[in-house]
């Protein structure tokens, strides 16, 4: 029975209760050692009546496994692994030790435990419960959170029990406080006296296990109440001293069982014994109820006794018993014992020892193959500490400093790289280390910092490799770009120039990125476009092409821009760089919007914010939420745009994101013109800095000064925006150049001259210069030749959802005597689904199955089959059948 915790007791019932029903759940239970956590869990495994139900938990000296706990988890469902995609199964075999494959993402993992607990769950209900996951392996930690975050309705529960150290940001919390004084006092033995029974109840805090543990440790004087019964510490470290105290009541026997068990935290019974835990010890310490024997394995009953019994050892008997247990773990079959062997080495050596410090690098290169990047990282750094040579020590800084990159531990990364210092210019290892703290300092700080980084670096690589220092140049222009510096930039072009040539699309895109951040648009076009070129792209990676995707904008080429994105989108999916995925999915989106097809678009961004809030990219959620903001501006959705807007450039602002607040600028300068507040959109255009997208929105600022009467101010960016328009030569390009000249000088002629211009590419910027035209048209007093332009541009509006613009042609064709038909979107026959179910109707419309769906959504097959059960009525389908007819993507543009 557990005393006081009614309320949490409900809210664990209320998750299941949901799970019966098919609606998955998750809750992280935060408190103290001792607060009642693990009991929850135990509440919640007896409530879980014909619920499946797996357990799994956090060892502290398993923390340095990569996907122990993980396995530990799954180990019963192991078996159903062939039934995930071929991928994902290869991906969990490879991270668990199964396979030969190395995961080519972490996250790929956790889509594999999402479908392989989706598998397990079947047409019923699965719970899983982790304990202690503060002390998860981070690559564990990683996959299980990951997938704890896409659960929707699969039937799965997941609560995890943790202290402080457990990052799980975005999932429900419940944290525990201390029980009440009638619950206290509930726990306590009935033949205290009130005065002990009182400082008892005070000095716990309300902490369950104090309660429970504490009057057993006390003296016969204490319990008489003619003592303080307790001492001035905190609670847990009074728990763990009362169990030092009955540890130490035990035999020697048992008190080196437990020390044993304790430095191992394994609990695999034949490496205890074998290490010299006698069968006798381990007897008596589960008879005083500190440890639980279930088959083969040792478990202790609490961690603060494993804490206990190791602490309270001397320290030349934990460095023997360490080494004991490396003795045991030499030759074992167990899996994972040559690491387990490495680290014991390492937790017994007194000094630099290099045979020790190469098993850790096995153990480290080991953990690389299953995808254990965190793994690979605290290995490499325990290994150069154990090293006396201060190059390896320096080579395996940096190994480390890269394996913590790839964990995502940028912080951590960025120290390691630091702390290492080459004595050997060996330009692998240097543009290593300085990519690595650039990165940090792109994702954590600002893009102008890390290209400082990268510039103070160069020389030194340069120096040993031309072609390395290139490469870290093209990176520091890319910062540039996004910081909206000019200086760094140019620094970085300069240097670059002097090197020997690379041909390369990379190379010539960042100087064309450069001359068009410095005011030389036509050189930076020409550039530019021999980047984006089939032939030049063909062949690169995946960054190369995101980098050339990104290109495609300033050039007013959406669709090219569209068309890399989409193959970088299907090669991140079909290979789990899912990194890299949440950049192309902004790219997409992007361009889908460029090319008014905003359904599509909002689904692209809002599955990469998705994507980059769980991989806590911050840079590019900054991005996402900007370029989010910008499709909604088109559209016209008001309240969400604004809100996206100014999240997305307070977000921008703080990390020095020039090019990211930009986009966010011009999106609440979009909706401001929409609104048809011309000088609110004037201030938030004039604001954006000399970027790209201050070329590319000028359009929008002439217009916006046209229309509050300021017509001075249209000059320059008419000049900005005619200037860009003659050097990309594209249709809709000149042919909005034409509108604004239109504008500014109230001739006719472009108007006219613009129309033919326009293409079918972006509708949207055709109805634009329509309803300009008809708004020239009526104030002329020509109603009829008004109407028709003004009929045309709703129709437009009306047909891509462009709610506020469409509002606009209504009330001028109301002003030329013409009633307005009411507002439509045929032209979008899914525009009735919410984001993500347009994406899964997409898929199922082209023939996957929910499985293949599912593995390219980052869902499981279940949330898939129902997203499509809520998309058909909506839809008024009734099999997969008619799909294909209904979400063609050329039936209109949406």
């Amino acid at each position: 029975m557990l005393h006081g915790r009614a309320g949490e007791q409900a809210e664990i019932e209320r998750l299941l209760a949901a799970a019966r029903t098919g609606q998955s759940g998750t809750l992280v239970i935060r408190g103290p050692a001792g607060i009642g956590k693990s009991a929850l869990l135990n509440h919640a495994a007896g409530s879980a009546a014909g619920m499946r139900v797996l357990r799994g938990v956090g060892i502290e000296s398993e923390a340095t496994l990569p996907f122990a706990a993980l396995h530990h988890l799954l180990r019963a469902g192991l078996d159903r692994i062939p039934a995930l995609p071929d991928v994902q199964a290869s991906a969990l075999k490879g991270a668990l030790g199964l396979g030969d494959t190395a995961p080519e993402s972490r996250f790929l993992v956790g889509l594999a435990t999402l479908s392989l607990l989706s598998e397990l769950a079947g047409d019923g209900v699965l719970l899983c419960l982790i304990d202690d996951a503060q002390w998860l392996d981070r690559a564990s930690m990683d996959a299980l959170v990951f997938a704890a975050r896409r659960l929707e309705v699969e039937g799965i529960v997941m609560i995890f029990a943790a202290r402080a150290g457990f990052q799980a940001a975005g999932l429900p919390e419940l944290r525990l406080g201390g029980l009440d004084s009638a619950a206290a006092a509930a726990l306590l033995p009935a033949d205290l006296p009130p005065q002990v029974r009182d400082r008892l109840i005070e000095e716990s805090d309300g902490n369950p296990l104090a309660l429970i543990e504490l009057p057993a440790a006390l003296s016969a004087e204490q319990r008489a109440g003619r003592l303080s019964p307790v001492g001035a510490m905190p609670v847990a470290d009074r728990v763990q001293e009362a169990f030092q105290a009955q540890i130490a009541e035990l035999p020697e026997s048992a008190r080196t069982a437990l020390l044993i068990a304790a430095a191992d935290g394994s609990g695999e019974l034949g490496t205890l014994v074998g290490a010299g835990a006698s069968l006798h010890g381990l007897e008596a310490a589960e008879r005083s109820r500190l440890i639980e024997v279930r088959g083969t394995t040792i478990g202790f009953r609490h961690p603060l006794i494993r804490a206990a019994a190791y602490q309270s050892a001397p320290v030349t008997r934990r460095l023997a018993v360490h080494r004991a247990l490396a003795g045991a773990l030499t030759g074992s079959t167990l899996i994972d014992a040559a690491d387990r062997r490495a680290w014991h080495l390492a937790a017994a050596a007194l000094g630099p020892d290099e045979d020790v410090a190469r098993e850790l690098e096995e153990a480290a290169e080991r953990a690389r193959t299953r995808g254990g990047h965190a793994a690979v990282a605290a290995a490499y750094e325990r290994a150069a500490e154990l090293s006396a040579d201060p190059v390896r020590r320096s080579s395996r800084l940096a190994n480390a400093a890269l394996a913590a990159s790839d964990a995502g531990l940028m912080g951590r990364a960025a120290a390691l790289a630091d702390s290492a210092t080459p004595d050997a210019n060996d330009p692998d290892l240097l543009t290593a280390l300085i990519q690595v703290r650039a990165h940090r300092e792109f994702e954590l700080g600002t893009p102008l910092a890390a290209g400082r980084i990268i510039m103070d670096g160069v020389p030194r690589v340069a120096a040993n490799s031309a072609e390395q220092a290139t490469w870290l140049l093209v990176e520091a222009i890319r910062c540039a770009w996004f910081a909206g510096d000019v200086r760094l930039a140019e620094e970085a072009a300069v240097s670059l120039r002097e090197l020997p040539a690379v041909s390369s699309p990379l190379v010539s895109g960042a100087l064309g990125l450069t001359r068009l951040l410095t005011g030389d648009t036509g050189g930076g076009i020409t550039l530019m476009s021999e980047a984006v070129e089939m032939s030049a792209v063909t062949g690169l990676g995946v960054p190369g092409r995101t980098f050339t995707a990104m290109l495609c904008f300033p050039l007013g080429r959406a669709a090219r821009g569209e068309e890399i994105a989409e193959g970088i989108v299907a090669d991140c999916r079909k290979s789990g760089m899912i990194g890299w995925l949440a950049f192309a999915l902004e790219n997409q989106g992007l361009a889908h919007g460029w090319l008014c097809r905003y359904g599509e678009a909002r689904a692209a961004l809002d599955a990469g914010l998705r994507l980059a809030t769980d991989l806590g990219h911050e840079h590019r959620i900054a991005h996402l939420t900007c370029s989010l903001a910008w499709v909604l501006a088109h559209q016209g959705a008001a309240q969400e745009c604004r809100a996206k807007a100014e999240e997305g450039v307070a977000r921008a602002g703080n990390q020095g994101l020039v090019l990211a607040a930009a986009i966010g600028r011009w999106a609440l300068g979009l909706l401001e013109l929409g609104l048809g507040r011309a000088e609110a959109a004037l201030q938030q255009l004039a604001a954006i800095p000399p970027t790209g997208i201050a070329t590319i929105s000028a359009a929008d600022q002439v217009e916006a000064a046209i229309r509050s009467g300021r017509p001075e101010r249209a000059t320059e960016p008419l000049a900005r925006y005619l200037d860009w328009a003659r050097h990309v030569r594209q249709p809709s390009s000149d042919a909005v150049a034409l509108r604004c000249r239109a504008l500014v000088e109230g001739d006719e002629a472009h108007f006219a001259h613009a129309l033919r211009r326009h293409d079918d590419a972006q509708p949207y910027e055709k109805a634009r210069t329509q309803l300009a035209y008809g708004e020239w048209l009526r104030r002329a007093r020509r109603r009829a030749d008004a109407r028709e332009q003004l009929r045309a541009a709703l129709e437009t509006f009306d047909r891509l959802g462009s709610e506020l613009w469409a509002e606009r042609a209504r009330v001028e064709l109301r002003a030329t005597g013409d009633v307005p038909a009411a507002p439509r979107r045929a032209g979008d026959p899914l525009s009735v689904l919410t984001p993500q179910e347009r994406q899964v109707v997409r898929l199922a419309a082209d023939g996957a199955s929910n499985r293949d769906i599912a593995a390219q959504l980052f869902l499981s097959p279940r949330t898939v089959g129902y997203h499509l059960y809520k998309a058909f009525p909506k839809l008024g389908v009734s099999s997969r059948a008619q799909l294909a007819d209904i979400a063609r993507p050329s039936s209109a543009p949406d």
